[in-house]
């Protein structure tokens, strides 16, 4: 087994035969990859090593100590954080070798084709169809909220290709190209002004059937390993000490002693204590990521990660007083990726509202959190053993 030695004499290797001073960025993420130090718990010959994905830190301080390129993973988190595990999960050696090394090094960024306008918290209930003719499909519906698309090489897409089931057992997974004829992208503007989401428009799309990720009628079951994956990506990242959102006001409040009182001071202690424990936690449930699959643990985390977000950015609106009304810019603009830290108060106050909502609404996971953590009884549910065609819209 590759232990902590012999991962810092390779990382050393591929840093004498590429030193990232003399080489360019891309051609530097090439080379890791090929070495298996992308993502070091993968498969060899898939940007891994087999090795304990605890040890890729080891790995990635190396590199930072060098200064070495990275791949810019928040341009690309939909393909890194949900398409890749379940690629590597469910895809053909095909599939495998055909996408992760590009999606990985930032070559080809991915979105995710799942909700829909009358699909969001109930999921399975969507209706965007996917007909086989011959080896393909030809796919037609509406997508709603889709981070990235207008700058997405690749979709994960789910759609239904049995409508005489029940929801949950009629859907296939696919992975859409997302420069085929008959998608569109528009763009939908937040409260922020900016538009980081979209819809998009599936039109006679034809997908070919080796573009299919698992049996057909199991894409509920794939769908899960996505959806694990994105909590555990959004709840779960990594942060130093005050890190994130506590961040700011922190810097504030020690920069600024005249904005403080004493009912701040006991909110922002709570705030404090509470981001440091969802912090810990969360380095927690990587570590047990060692072990296998993400489970429903991770809806916890997302939980947390919305309500603190939302929490902090309110308080740090207040303790700025005027300050904290205002808001730098409302251009109409289509970013590449969200940078909460790097924006202003009211940036951060108005884009933590969606929080609650990206990756799952916060009373869908609730009722995950209370079902499949706590085991306590599901609600009644009257369509579980309904033909999808028969139930009520």
């Amino acid at each position: 087994m590759t232990d902590a030695a012999e991962l810092e004499r390779r990382t050393a290797d591929l840093l004498a035969a590429h030193w990232p001073v003399t080489t360019g960025k891309l051609d530097f993420l090439k080379a890791r990859f090929d070495a298996g130090l992308a993502w070091v718990h993968y498969p060899e010959g898939l940007g891994g090593l087999g090795a304990p994905r605890s040890l890729q830190v080891v790995v990635d301080a190396a590199l930072e100590a060098a200064g070495a390129p990275d791949n810019d993973s928040r341009r690309n988190g939909i393909g890194l954080g949900m398409a890749a595990p379940t690629i590597l999960k469910y895809g053909t050696e095909e599939q495998k070798q055909r996408y992760l090394r590009p999606l990985w090094i930032g070559e080809e960024v991915w979105c995710q084709l799942f909700s829909e306008p009358g699909a969001g918290s109930d999921l399975a209930a969507l209706g965007t169809r996917a007909v086989r003719e011959g080896d393909e499909w030809v796919v037609n519906g509406q997508k709603v909220w889709t981070s990235g698309a207008h700058n997405a090489r690749w979709a994960i897409l789910i759609a239904r290709t049995d409508p005489n089931v029940p929801k949950h057992a009629g859907i296939t997974y696919f992975i859409c190209d997302m420069t085929d004829p008959g998608v569109d992208v528009r763009p939908l503007r937040q409260i922020t002004g900016e538009a980081e989401f979209n819809e998009v428009f599936l039109t006679d799309v034809r997908i070919p059937d080796s573009r299919r990720l698992g049996a057909i009628g199991d894409g509920w079951r794939v769908a899960q390993t996505t959806l694990n994956n994105e909590r555990v990506a959004i709840g779960g990242m990594r942060l130093p000490r005050e890190g994130g959102m506590i961040g700011p006001v922190v810097k504030t409040w020690r920069e600024r002693p005249e904005l403080r009182t004493h009912d701040l001071h006991q909110r922002l202690l709570k705030l404090w204590v509470e981001s440091e424990v969802a912090r810990l936690t969360a380095e927690r449930l990587r570590q047990q990521l060692v072990a296998g699959q993400p489970g429903p643990e991770g809806a916890g985390m997302k939980l947390a990660f919305a309500r603190l977000n939302q929490e902090i950015s309110g308080l740090e609106v207040e303790l700025r007083g005027e300050e904290g009304l205002l808001y730098d810019d409302w251009t109409m603009r289509r970013p590449e990726l969200v940078d909460f830290v790097g924006r202003d108060a009211g940036y951060r106050y108005l884009r933590a509202k969606g929080n609650s909502i990206e990756g799952g609404t916060s009373e869908v996971l609730l009722n995950i959190v209370a079902e499949r953590v706590l085991g306590l009884p599901s609600e009644p549910r009257t369509d579980k053993d309904v033909a999808w065609k028969d139930l009520a819209r």
